[in-house]
C-alpha cells in the first residue's frame, strides 16, 4: 500500500507521508529531481572535465586550480551565487611532475611502469646508472652502504608474492552484506588514554634518517616496490611539504611485476643500467590551497539564514586522473545544484555546496572550513554560524551506487532518512546504519556535533583497484551509479532544506579523559 500511496502523489502532486514515520516527503518534486537525474544527466561530461582534462588535481597543484577554475564557471554558469575560492594556509608547498620516461637499457631494454612519488625532487634531466638492491633496517646498516651508492639506482625493498585474482571483479553488496552493515558495530572496550598500538616515536623517526641517508650518498633514485599488481600502481607521498623540509631523493614507485624483475637480475649479478628523466618542481606554499564555494540563496523569510551543506574532497592523487577519488564525488555533488537550478526548485533554507581540498593529506580542507566558520576545536564553543546549518553530506566512497546512510551514531535521523529513501528503496536504496565510516570530510562536520553524514556506496573496485592508483580513471566510474547518485543526494539535501526543523543533533560526547 505505501508503494501504492508513493505512485499515487507522483500524480497527484500532494506530499508523501510515509508509513513508518511521521516524516512528509515531496514526493512529486523528487520524482521530478529523479526524472532529470535520470534522463537528462550532465554528470559523465562533468566527470570527464574534472578527470580527462583536468586530472589529476593534486592538491596545492597548479592543476588543482585550473580545475577550480573551471568549476567555478560552471557553478556561476548555472547560477549559483556566492561561488567564490576560500583559501587556507598552513598546507605547505605544491608539486607536480612535468615530465616521465624510465626504461631499463641493459641487459635487456624495456619499458618500466612506475610513478613518482609525490613531493619527490627530480632527477635534472635524464640520469642513468646500475641497480643496487639494499636493505637498511636500522641506522647501523647505514656503514655498509656509505659510499657505494652514488649515482645508484637503489631497490629499496623486496619483491613479494602476487596471488592469483588479486584483483576482484567489481563488487556490489548483497542483501546479505548490507544486513551486516545495519547492525550495530560491537562495542569496543574504552580507550581513554590507551596509547594506539604499534606508536612508536621511533619507527616513524628511521624512514626519515634513512632517506636523509640516501640524499647525502647522491643516489640516482629510490625505487619502491608498489602496492597492486597486474598493472595497478598505488601510490602516496610520504615526504614534507614545508619549503625548508631536509633534502629527498628521488622517489618512484614501481609496478611491482618489474620491480622483482629487476631484483631478480640483479640478484644474478648481471649488470642493470636503467635510465630514468624524472622533472619535477615544487610551487609556493599554500599557493593553490582552497576550499570551492557556492550556493542557491534560500528564499523563505525565517529559514533563509540557515544552510544545509553537501560537499565531496576535489583533490586528488597524482598517478591517475582522481576518477573515484574523488571526482566522483565533486561531479555528483555538481550535478545535485545542476539539477535543484535546472528545475527552478527554491529552497527554503540556503543550498550550499562545498568541494574540500587537500582530503587526502588529513581533511585540510574541511577541516579548516569548520574551525573558520564553526568551531575553533573540539572543546571550544560553537561560532554563531554552527547553529544555522541544518546539515551536510557527503560523497567519497567511489562511484558505486549509493545503497544507504551511515547515520554516524545519531539514531534520531533513522525515521527521517527511513522516508526519504521510500522514493529509492525499489531501485536498491534501504540500508541505515549506525555506524560512521571513516577517512573523509564528514568527520570535520560531525567533530564539530554537527549532523554530517556519508552515504553507504557498492564497492565496485575502488579498495582493490582505483583508490590511489594509476587505474583511478574515467573507465572506472559507472555512468548509471553515478546518475543515482546525484538524484539521491539532490533528494536528500532538497529535503533537509524544506523541513521545518534542522535535522537532529547527537548529544554530545563526553569529553576526553587523558593519563
Amino acid at each position: 500500500m505505501r508503494l501504492a500511496a508513493v505512485a499515487l502523489v507522483a500524480v497527484v502532486g500532494l506530499p508523501v507521508v510515509a508509513a513508518r514515520a511521521q516524516e512528509t516527503v515531496d514526493g512529486a518534486t523528487i520524482a521530478r529531481i529523479k526524472d532529470e537525474a535520470l534522463q537528462r544527466s550532465q554528470v559523465m561530461e562533468t566527470m570527464s572535465w574534472l578527470t580527462d582534462v583536468y586530472g589529476p588535481r593534486l592538491a596545492n597543484s597548479p592543476n588543482i586550480r585550473k580545475a577550480a577554475d573551471w568549476t567555478v564557471t560552471q557553478l556561476k554558469g548555472w547560477g549559483l551565487a556566492n561561488t567564490h575560492l576560500e583559501p587556507f594556509q598552513n598546507f605547505g608547498r605544491g608539486w607536480e611532475n612535468t615530465r616521465f620516461t624510465f626504461v631499463a637499457a641493459t641487459p635487456q631494454p624495456f619499458p618500466i611502469l612506475a610513478y613518482p612519488r609525490a613531493w619527490s625532487p627530480g632527477t635534472d634531466g635524464p640520469v642513468s646508472g646500475e641497480t643496487v638492491v639494499v636493505q637498511i633496517d636500522s641506522a647501523p646498516d647505514f656503514e655498509k652502504y656509505r659510499g657505494k651508492l652514488k649515482g645508484k639506482f637503489v631497490l629499496l625493498g623486496a619483491p613479494r608474492p602476487t596471488p592469483e585474482s588479486a584483483i576482484n571483479a567489481p563488487m556490489r553488496y548483497s542483501d546479505s552484506a548490507l544486513m551486516a552493515i545495519a547492525e550495530p558495530a560491537a562495542a569496543n572496550p574504552a580507550r581513554q588514554g590507551v596509547p594506539r598500538a604499534g606508536a612508536n616515536p621511533a619507527a616513524f623517526q628511521f624512514p626519515v634518517q634513512r632517506y636523509a641517508f640516501l640524499a647525502g650518498e647522491q643516489v640516482a633514485a629510490v625505487l619502491l616496490p608498489a602496492r597492486g599488481q597486474e598493472g595497478t600502481v598505488f601510490t602516496d607521498n610520504g615526504f614534507p611539504r614545508a619549503p625548508d623540509a631536509p633534502l629527498q631523493p628521488p622517489t618512484v614507485h614501481v609496478a611491482i611485476e618489474h620491480f622483482g624483475r629487476l631484483a631478480r637480475l640483479a640478484a644474478k649479478g648481471l649488470p642493470v643500467t636503467l635510465e630514468l628523466d624524472m622533472r619535477n618542481r615544487f610551487t609556493t606554499a599554500d599557493e593553490n590551497s582552497f576550499n570551492i564555494i557556492a550556493e542557491i540563496p534560500g528564499t523563505d523569510p525565517k529559514l533563509k539564514n540557515e544552510v544545509v551543506m553537501l560537499g565531496a574532497h576535489f583533490d586528488s592523487w597524482h598517478a591517475g586522473t582522481g576518477a573515484t577519488d574523488n571526482a566522483a564525488g565533486s561531479a555528483t555533488m555538481l550535478e545535485a545544484v545542476r539539477i535543484i537550478k535546472s528545475l527552478g526548485l527554491k529552497p527554503k533554507r540556503t543550498i550550499r555546496i562545498a568541494l574540500w581540498g587537500a582530503e587526502e593529506q588529513g581533511l585540510i580542507g574541511s577541516r579548516n572550513f569548520v574551525r573558520a566558520h564553526f568551531r575553533d576545536s573540539t572543546n571550544a564553543p560553537d561560532k554563531p554560524e554552527s547553529a544555522g546549518l541544518a546539515g551536510y553530506f557527503n560523497v567519497d566512497n567511489g562511484s558505486g551506487k549509493i545503497r544507504g546512510v551511515y547515520m554516524q551514531g545519531n539514531d534520531a535521523m533513522r525515521p527521517i532518512f527511513d522516508a526519504w529513501m521510500e522514493p529509492f528503496r525499489s531501485m536498491g536504496m534501504a540500508t541505515l546504519t549506525t555506524r560512521n565510516t571513516g577517512g573523509t570530510d564528514h568527520l570535520a562536520f560531525d567533530a564539530a556535533g554537527i549532523p554530517g553524514f556519508q552515504f553507504i556506496q557498492d564497492p565496485l573496485q575502488y579498495d582493490t583497484r582505483t583508490h590511489h592508483s594509476n587505474q583511478d580513471v574515467y573507465e572506472q566510474v559507472q555512468p548509471d551509479d553515478m546518475k543515482f547518485n546525484a538524484a539521491v543526494v539532490a533528494s536528500f539535501v532538497w529535503q533537509t532544506a524544506q523541513r521545518s526543523e534542522k535535522l537532529p543533533r547527537k548529544a554530545p560526547a563526553p569529553p576526553r579523559v587523558t593519563p
